[in-house]
């Protein structure tokens, strides 16, 4: 009856570690995304309106 528990243990320890690493994966994964996205908008030009202020002064 321990061995049956001592496994029991062991698979259930070893099924959380594996599922923190698959998390663990899909945020590193998430964060690579973000950095190609920032990257590939750095190399294109500013692409927002210029606002040039003409009230006249008082």
């Amino acid at each position: 009856m321990k061995i049956l528990v001592l496994l029991f243990a062991i698979v259930l320890g070893f099924g959380a570690t594996c599922k923190k690493t698959a998390d663990d994966v899909s945020v590193t994964a998430i964060k690579y995304k973000h950095q190609q996205e920032l990257k590939e908008f750095s190399q294109q030009p500013n692409l927002l309106p210029e606002v040039v202020i003409v009230a006249p002064r008082a």
